[in-house]
């Protein structure tokens, strides 16, 4: 084994950890100055241990099985979940990566669309109806959102003429033609990550808990690891698809500051937004994004040959 490679990867893959776990403090923190209270401040100072404090309380908990639910893939589901979320931190590209993949955007689109089984898995093997069908409405949600983020994507690598994540920059000009584009790949992320307004996978008010509402403790806690550690690098690949315009080598720090400010949004949009309707989920992504990025992708080799 290449033990160079295998020291980045594992520092790589306990960093991305690390970070997912202080998102998860930020989220906290920044929805409670959205609705006018204090977030976690009792743990520690200020409150700075409190990720780790919930891990401690989750993983030490009693893992409740339910007695009908089919075991096997109920164990692996989770576990499937967050591997995926962590393959995905590999073609991180930063100035002293180990590991370098020509297709990186080919790797993160196969990864991706892997998450769509855990998901289900996870529904259909707690053998609960309400898990079942939040898992449904997840699957349907993913996949269809999945089609025109693959549309933006492909319109965005025409632009940029690369498939790898490492040589992605554009000049200031053709950066005005990704606007429309970044705001829909955005709301896309948002669905993909069944994140509010579109977390109708976790529907409260009428699943109880969705898809994960047999799960508790440690496997609890590894499904909502997987969705932060999702969150932030879609943040990551966003900053690197759609901002990388200063620069034709983004520095470290910038993209890291870039992937900070797009995960906040995430934030800021669950505090501010309402649930969708599902029906309006689905002429979101069929009636209104699909064709325009469909458009897109037809005038974007004509304005790249102007």
């Amino acid at each position: 084994m290449n033990l160079p490679f295998f020291t980045s990867f594992l520092m790589s893959m306990i960093l991305a950890l690390v970070a997912m776990a202080f998102y998860t403090l930020m989220e906290r923190k920044f929805l409670g100055y959205f609705h006018l209270r204090k977030g976690p401040n009792k743990v520690g100072l200020m409150g700075v241990p409190q990720p780790f404090a919930d891990a401690i309380k989750l993983f030490v908990k009693e893992q409740a099985s339910p007695t009908p639910s089919n075991q096997l893939p109920f164990l692996l589901a989770p576990t499937m979940g967050l591997i995926l979320a962590i393959l995905m931190w590999i073609i991180y590209p930063h100035s002293h990566q180990s590991f370098y993949l020509q297709f990186s955007v080919l790797y993160f689109l196969c990864v991706s669309s892997m998450n769509v089984y855990t998901t289900f898995m996870a529904g259909w093997s707690s053998n609960s109806k309400y898990a079942l069908l939040g898992a449904l409405r997840g699957v349907a949600q993913t996949i269809s959102y999945e089609v025109s983020m693959s549309l933006i994507l492909l319109s965005a690598l025409i632009i940029l003429m690369t498939m790898d994540f490492t040589k992605m920059y554009t000049f200031s000009w053709v950066s005005l033609m990704f606007m429309p584009l970044a705001t829909m790949w955005f709301i896309t992320n948002l669905a993909e990550t069944n994140r509010t307004p579109f977390d109708f996978a976790e529907g409260e008010s009428e699943l109880v808990s969705g898809f994960n509402v047999e799960y508790s403790s440690g496997l609890f806690a590894l499904i909502f690891m997987a969705e932060y550690m999702n969150i932030l690098v879609m943040s990551l690949f966003t900053s690197l698809i759609f901002m990388s315009t200063l620069s034709p080598l983004m520095s470290d720090i910038t993209l890291v500051m870039e992937t900070v400010i797009l995960a906040a949004l995430f934030v800021w949009v669950r505090a501010t937004y309402p649930r969708m309707r599902y029906d309006h989920l689905m002429n979101l992504t069929w009636k209104s994004f699909l064709p325009f990025s469909l458009a897109m992708l037809i005038m974007c080799p004509s304005l790249m040959l102007m």
